[in-house]
């Protein structure tokens, strides 16, 4: 199931999104699905009719990790690591599909990423790796836009990763993927400038998000983005990036000082 979150003339509500690509429709959804389930009521809209916005605003973190592609490694000059290296995002960072991207004023060399991004759906903690598929919710694209002259000179990654909008998502949450052997693409103005899968990470999602709620309790809604195959640029005003995940669907955003 694809699950997005839309606005019409009101606050944000969540849907289902039915159909082929260029057909869709949205059938509304009663409440929030991650506490109350997927109850459809008898509301429908095309999908042109609609604002799609983030499909998920988390409701404590968004959990990054770095250099998880041999690739990416490589092409940024750095060590593959020994174990999944993590950072922090404000939950401020997200913003949805088709939504503006404003450049932040500190930095000169904002690039892209191009990532799969896993939803957490129950509450939980030192999760087993045979029993991850039991708390994730679903999957959803991800743009993690980095600050690269802040990411060197401020020895942490918070304001090169965590800056406002630095975490688009969307267009929405596929519920049933196998993450194995997805294509990742991203283009820059229609280009192909990123074009990997996910069987290149170094750890897999159930690797990730075991490891990840050893140290923290994740919570519904909670969002882990899994890293970036090779391929990053920078970023200038008046750029548009898609990043697109087979199975899931592709994320456009626009860019602007």
């Amino acid at each position: 199931m694809r699950i997005a979150r839309f606005v019409t003339d009101a606050e944000p509500s969540y849907g289902l999104v039915t159909g082929e690509e260029g057909e869709e429709t949205i059938i509304g959804l009663a409440g929030d699905p991650f506490y109350q389930g997927i109850q459809q009521t008898e509301t429908t809209h095309k999908i042109e009719d609609v604002r799609l916005v983030a499909p998920i605003i988390p409701r404590s973190k968004v959990i990054g990790v770095g250099k998880n592609y041999a690739d990416h490694v490589a092409e940024m000059g750095g060590e593959i690591p020994v174990s999944p290296l993590l950072f922090m995002i404000p939950n401020t960072a997200v913003l949805g599909p088709n939504e503006p991207v404003t450049l932040p004023s500190f930095s000169e060399e904002i690039s892209y990423e191009a990532e799969l991004a896993v939803v957490i759906g129950r509450i939980c903690k030192d999760v087993p790796v045979d029993r991850v598929d039991e708390v994730i919710f679903g999957y959803t694209v991800a743009n993690d836009l980095t600050a690269r002259d802040a990411q060197r000179t401020d020895g942490q990654w918070a304001r090169a990763k965590g800056f406002d909008g630095s975490t688009p998502l969307g267009p929405w949450i596929e519920t049933e993927l196998d993450t194995e052997g997805l294509r990742v693409t991203g283009r820059l103005n229609g280009e192909t400038v990123q074009d990997g899968s996910t069987s290149e990470m170094i750890f897999g999602v159930a690797e990730l998000v075991s490891y990840i709620s050893q140290a923290f309790t994740l919570l519904p809604g909670d969002v882990i983005l899994t890293g970036t195959p090779a391929g990053v640029g920078l970023l200038s005003s008046g750029d548009r990036f898609e990043a697109e995940i087979e199975g899931i669907g592709t994320l456009v955003n626009h860019f602007r000082n």
